[in-house]
C-alpha cells in the first residue's frame, strides 16, 4: 500500500479534477462509450480472474469458488444485465401534460450526474467496490474508486488494472488509508456510494453535506432472524449456517442473532452443528472454503463477545492464523422467561433491559457482531421477536424461516428492514433486479440494476409549449374574461 505523502495528497484533487475535465467533455455520455467501458470492465474481470482470486485469498482466505460466486460472478451478473437493458433504459420517454398547459409535449430524459465517488469496504473488496461502478458508468459517470486499505492484495490488483483497461480516465482509482479517505471527501463530488460501518457513514454524510452531495451509504446492522419451522429444521438450519458463516461472517446482511422459542433452541442448535460440519467439515480451518478474519484488530474485538456466553457449537479461534470457528452461542438472562423487557429501550419493564441494541444486557448483542458468532435468542412468540426487531435501528435484511403464511405476512408488514427474504438469507444480494439498500440506520438509497440508473442519473423533464396558440395568456394579466376560471377549473382538475 502506497505510503501518505504531501505528493500523494497532491494528486488527490487533481485526479478528481481530471476525472470531471473528461466528464466536462461529454466522452462519457454517448450510448457507444457507456457500453464499450461496461464491457471493459466485464474483460478486466474476466481476463484476470485467477489474480481476483489470488488477492482474495490473500486477504481473507477466500477459496476460488466463494470468490466466484460471492464477488467476481455477482458483478459480471451485474454488467450483463445492465447491458441487455442499457438502450431501454437510456431511451426517453413521453412525459405527462395537465390539460391546462395544452397544446404542450414533455419527455423525460435521464442525464449523468457527473463524477461518483464510490468508497468500498474491505469485506467484499471486489464486489462492493466494481458493482455500483457498473451502474456509474452505464449512466455515463466518471468515477473515482477508493478500495479498502484494510484488503491490500485486493485494493493493490485493482489500481493496477484500472488504468489498463481505462486508458482514458473514465474510472481512477486512489489508494490509502485515513487521511487519503479524508482528502477524498473534501473534493466535490456529484454523487457518493459507502458502504461501511453507521459510524463512518456519518462522517461520509457530513462530508457530503458541504457540497450537497447526494449518497447511497449502505450501512448493515443486526439482520434478525426468525425460525419456527420444525418440520424442515435441517434444511433451514443449512440455509441459515451457509448464510451466516460464509466469508467467516464478516457480510453486511449476515445474520446476525436468531430468535426462536425456547422448547425450540436444542434442536437448532444440534441441527446448525450438522449443518456446519457438512459445509465445512469437522475441523473448518484445515479445509479450503473457510475464510479468516481481515486482520488482529477485528479478531481482537470478536473474542470478548464470547465472554459470559454459552458457546453450544464451535468457539476455537486462533490469533497467528486470524481463524475464528463458526460458533454459535446462548446467552444466559436473555431471552423467555428472563424477565427481560423485549424490544424496549434501558430501564423499560420491571427493571429489564433491551434484547438487542446499545442497552443490551450483554454486548454480543449491542452492535453488529461482523463474524463468524451467532447468537440464538429465545423468545416466546413470532409476536414478541416483531417487539425486539422494532426496538432498534431498522436492519438491513431480516430473515424469516417458517412454513406458516400468516408468520410471513407478520414480518413483511409488522417491520422495517432494506428487505425480507423468506427460507434462505445472502441470496437477495445476487438479485439483480431487485434493489439493494437499507432503511433508517441500516442505508440510504439503493442500487443494481434499474435502481442503479435511477441513483446515478437524473430524470430531467423538458417540456415544449409551442408560442401559437398562446394559451398561456389566459393566465397571465390582466385577469378579466372568462379564460381565467377555465385555467383555474383545469389547473385544479390536475
Amino acid at each position: 500500500m502506497p505510503t501518505t505523502t504531501p505528493e500523494t495528497m497532491h494528486r488527490i484533487p487533481a485526479a478528481v479534477s481530471d476525472a470531471r475535465r473528461l466528464y466536462d467533455s461529454g466522452a462519457t455520455r454517448p450510448l457507444a462509450a457507456r457500453v464499450a467501458r461496461l464491457k471493459a470492465l466485464r474483460a478486466m474481470l474476466t481476463e484476470n480472474q485467477s489474480a481476483f482470486e489470488a488477492a482474495l485469498w490473500s486477504d481473507l482466505h477466500k477459496g476460488a469458488a466463494e470468490a466466484q460466486l460471492t464477488e467476481i460472478d455477482v458483478v459480471l451478473a451485474e454488467i450483463n444485465h445492465t447491458l441487455r437493458h442499457l438502450r431501454r433504459w437510456a431511451r426517453p420517454r413521453r412525459g405527462p401534460v395537465p390539460a391546462a398547459l395544452w397544446p404542450a409535449r414533455a419527455r423525460l430524459v435521464s442525464e449523468p450526474l457527473g463524477v461518483v465517488l464510490v468508497i468500498a469496504p474491505w469485506n467484499y473488496p471486489v464486489q462492493l467496490l466494481l458493482d455500483p461502478l457498473a451502474g456509474v458508468l452505464a449512466t455515463g459517470n466518471t468515477a473515482v474508486l477508493k478500495p479498502s486499505e484494510l484488503a491490500p492484495a485486493t485494493s493493490e490488483l485493482i489500481a493496477r488494472l484500472v488504468p489498463a483497461y481505462f486508458p482514458d480516465g473514465a474510472v481512477r482509482t486512489v489508494q490509502g488509508g485515513v487521511p487519503e479517505t479524508t482528502e477524498l471527501l473534501a473534493q466535490r463530488f456529484d454523487h457518493i456510494v459507502f458502504t461501511g460501518s453507521g459510524a463512518v457513514g456519518r462522517v461520509v454524510m457530513r462530508a457530503a453535506a458541504e457540497h450537497l452531495t447526494p449518497v447511497t451509504l449502505e450501512l448493515g446492522g443486526k439482520s434478525p432472524v426468525w425460525f419456527d419451522d420444525d418440520a424442515r429444521l435441517h434444511r433451514a438450519a443449512r440455509r441459515l449456517a451457509w448464510a451466516k458463516f460464509t466469508n467467516a461472517g464478516q457480510t453486511c446482511v449476515a445474520p446476525d442473532y436468531v430468535m426462536t422459542t425456547p422448547d425450540r433452541v436444542p434442536a437448532l442448535v444440534d441441527a446448525l452443528r450438522t449443518a456446519i460440519a457438512d459445509l465445512w467439515g469437522s475441523d473448518p480451518r484445515a479445509g479450503q472454503d473457510y475464510g479468516r478474519i481481515v486482520n488482529e484488530r477485528q479478531f481482537d474485538r470478536l473474542v470478548p463477545l464470547l465472554e459470559g456466553t454459552d458457546v453450544v457449537v464451535g468457539g476455537d479461534h486462533d490469533r497467528a492464523e486470524r481463524y475464528f470457528a463458526p460458533t454459535v452461542v446462548t446467552v444466559p438472562g436473555v431471552g423467555a422467561g428472563a424477565g427481560v423487557a423485549l424490544g424496549a429501550g434501558a430501564g423499560a419493564g420491571a427493571g429489564g433491559r433491551a434484547v438487542v441494541g446499545p442497552d443490551a444486557v450483554h454486548p454480543v448483542l449491542r452492535e453488529e457482531i461482523f463474524g463468524p458468532i451467532l447468537p440464538i435468542v429465545p423468545v416466546e412468540s413470532a409476536e414478541q421477536a416483531v417487539e425486539v426487531v422494532n426496538g432498534w435501528d431498522k436492519p438491513l435484511a431480516l430473515y424469516v424461516f417458517t412454513s406458516s403464511a400468516r408468520t410471513r405476512r407478520l414480518f413483511e408488514r409488522s417491520t422495517s428492514s432494506g428487505a425480507v427474504v423468506h427460507d434462505a438469507g445472502l441470496v437477495h444480494v445476487a438479485a439483480t433486479g431487485l434493489p439493494f439498500g437499507g432503511v433508517g440506520a441500516s442505508g440510504i438509497g439503493s442500487y443494481h440494476g434499474s435502481h442503479s440508473w435511477r441513483a446515478f442519473s437524473h430524470l430531467k423533464p423538458v417540456l415544449h409549449k409551442p408560442l401559437a396558440p398562446d394559451t398561456l395568456r389566459l393566465a397571465q394579466p390582466p385577469f378579466t374574461g372568462p379564460g381565467l376560471s377555465l385555467v383555474r377549473r383545469l389547473m385544479r382538475h390536475g
